[in-house]
């Protein structure tokens, strides 16, 4: 398995982020990719990635909460911290309305700019989008040749779907929110994304699934998510093991 989208560099795991990397390596996780949020969060990727190079690849990107008047700035910040480090991507980034929709304006200025700098770079993109689906696609649309893309941390209904794919034809993240009794509509939208679209993820150390929920999560747990998406398309967990797993090394060029 692959977790396409884990925060294990943050202070939450602070002193053990190499023995976080171990018990996913033992759960059967074999690499983890690591997105930036800011610049602060470039150093501490960095470093985690210098220490288990071989289990961790970096994805460089502004997400759209940390969006600010010197965005442009902070990018750029971004982008050289971490290109030493070969990324697989840049992420993640996109539109995020749930917190603060006063600085909508700057957040799609950044998300723009980023969709495009991954198209110079020729990179895949993972996408952030929350309570801000109509502005993400607004965006997308505006870029006429857009990069190979992942809407992250997708909890959107089959329509949602639909709405995207007139779009574009990306990869959906499902994490544990797929595990929650109250995602109704998830698991009628991975049935509507399917087995070839789908890219596993944890987000940790956020959205830890059943029956982990109300801990701190981490990659360790993705085994869970996998079993939980197998249920859901009449899969067994090797099957969708595989399927996802070779989706993540297409997306991520690994």
């Amino acid at each position: 398995m692959i977790d396409t989208h884990t925060h294990i560099y943050m202070d939450s795991f602070s002193g053990e982020n190499p023995d976080a990397v171990a018990r996913a390596e033992a759960a059967g996780v074999e690499m983890m990719i690591l997105p930036a949020v800011d610049r602060e969060s470039a150093s501490e990727i960095k470093s985690l990635n210098s220490r288990c190079p071989g289990t961790t690849r970096t994805a460089m990107g502004l997400h759209p909460t940390e969006v600010g008047n010197d965005w442009r700035e902070e990018i750029d910040e971004i982008f050289s911290i971490l290109s030493s480090t070969s990324p697989v991507a840049i992420g993640e980034v996109g539109i995020d309305l749930y917190w603060d929709k006063s600085n909508i304006d700057l957040q799609k200025k950044a998300f723009i700019f980023q969709l495009l700098a991954a198209e110079k770079m020729d990179l895949p993109v993972i996408i952030h989008c929350r309570d801000g689906l109509d502005v993400c696609l607004e965006c997308l649309d505006k870029v006429g040749n857009l990069p190979e893309l992942v809407f992250h941390s997708f909890t959107g209904s089959p329509d949602d779907v639909r709405r995207i794919r007139k779009i574009c034809n990306p990869y959906f993240g499902i994490n544990g929110v797929v595990t929650f009794k109250n995602s109704a509509s998830l698991p009628d939208a991975v049935k509507e994304i399917g087995i070839d679209r789908i890219l596993l993820e944890t987000d940790a150390p956020y959205l830890a699934p059943v029956p982990m929920r109300g801990r701190r999560n981490e990659s360790s747990y993705l085994p869970y998510i996998n079993a939980k998406i197998a249920d859901i398309l009449a899969m067994t967990p090797d099957e969708t093991d595989s399927i996802t797993t070779r989706n993540a090394k297409t997306f991520f060029r690994i």
